[in-house]
């Protein structure tokens, strides 16, 4: 531990629920609200007891729904804020994801999936919020949504997901699942001088007159802002109004349907111009591939022994993880599908993420999908029978 910053550093055998709970801490994160949901506790309780080292402030909240508000809250007061859940509870914070989206509010979201629907199975994995991460509130948006597939992911992306989410000025979503949530592997922290850590930019008392301040300003070339516009912090001489409402930029609301255009138009522009910036994936074999393994999270680590087989036995098996689910890459998945025989897309549910892959395929490539409800990961037996249908084997 380095006692000065109270940073944990160093190698270490971890949680991957406690990985995510140190990348919070390390990308700056201060305060964190949330209620206690299996199998997405153990973050809260790492946090309950790592913030006070770090002068953060952790509290238990009656509720997902107050969970959520409150890091909202927390976020305009001027600090990084986060919380965490699984299915249920990620259901009940959907309303206050949106007014985070609507108000421009930097946030972190974890979501340990478990198997649904309703209260289902809360010990036991799957994929199965996938959708409902892109889609879950309503009106239309942009979201960021991230799937870690090892405790030390979770610890990477988390920091990524702050970042994203300072950059950008949105609530970002890290959606992983119990298997690694519950996972205890090496996980490798870097000195904090060698992590990026990115603000969010923002005006202090000073910076501007408190008259040509505007909240949700539209940017251009000489403002000093690329992306967003600056935030206020509450309490540092600007006066600024939030609301969920259609609204100006200032803040206060407007009704009617050319506001609603121009703050829709934000909300979406800012992420689909920078779309390449968000992207990640990793990609092997690509190059001479015929088939192609599309997934993510914890399946994708399944499929690795398939896709070994299938390539010991002469099929030119490809590997493409999304790391970055929302944005979906569809050009990448685009290109791909106008030089390959087919898609293969395993994941913990009844079908979510193969409905993209369909959809940017556009039928120039059949798409194969290993499914099973929550409860258990996908047999790799079953994953690489697909891969041999698809190459045409079977």
């Amino acid at each position: 531990m380095n006692e000065q910053q109270g940073l944990l550093i160093g190698e270490h055998f971890l949680m991957g629920d406690y990985a995510a709970a140190e990348g919070a801490i390390m990308a700056g994160c201060r305060f964190f609200a949330g209620y206690p949901i299996t199998p997405a506790t153990e973050i809260a309780e790492r946090m309950s007891i790592r913030l006070p080292q770090v002068n953060g402030i952790y509290i238990q909240m009656e509720d997902e729904l107050a969970s959520m508000n409150a890091a909202l809250g927390a976020s305009w007061s001027g600090v990084k804020s986060m919380t965490a859940t699984s299915g249920p509870g990620f259901s009940l914070m959907m309303e206050n994801l949106g007014l985070g989206i609507m108000t421009e509010t930097p946030c972190v979201l974890v979501n340990v999936q478990r198997g649904g629907p309703s209260t289902g199975l809360p010990t036991l994995v799957s994929q199965q919020d996938m959708m409902q991460a892109r889609w879950g509130s309503h009106g239309d948006y942009e979201i960021i949504a991230l799937s870690p597939t090892s405790p030390q992911e979770l610890f990477d992306l988390t920091i990524r997901a702050f970042n994203l989410s300072e950059k950008f000025r949105t609530p970002v979503l890290v959606m992983t699942d119990a298997e690694v949530g519950h996972m205890t592997e090496r996980v490798a922290i870097p000195p904090p001088g060698e992590v990026e850590i990115i603000n969010r930019p923002q005006v202090r008392k000073g910076d501007m007159p408190p008259d040509k301040y505007r909240i949700y300003q539209d940017l251009h070339p000489d403002c000093g802002f690329d992306t967003v516009s600056p935030m206020a912090a509450a309490g540092e001489g600007y006066r600024f109004h939030i609301t969920g409402l259609t609204h100006d930029e200032h803040g206060y609301p407007v009704m009617n349907a050319e506001a609603n255009e121009w703050n829709v138009n934000r909300l979406m522009s800012k992420i689909r111009d920078h779309r390449d910036e968000i992207i990640q994936l990793e990609e092997h074999n690509l190059d001479d591939a015929e088939v192609v393994v599309v997934s993510y999270g914890i399946s994708a680590r399944t499929s690795l022994w398939p896709i070994e087989q299938a390539r010991n036995d002469g099929i030119r098996v490809g590997y493409l993880r999304l790391i970055t689910i929302w944005p979906f890459p569809e050009k990448r998945i685009a290109d791909l599908a106008r030089r390959i025989r087919a898609f293969v897309v395993p994941e913990i549910n009844m079908g979510q993420i193969i409905r993209e892959v369909e959809r940017c395929a556009a039928g120039q490539a059949p798409v194969f999908g290993v499914n099973r409800p929550g409860g258990e990961i996908l047999n790799p037996e079953k994953v690489e029978k697909t891969i041999r249908q698809a190459a045409g084997q079977m």
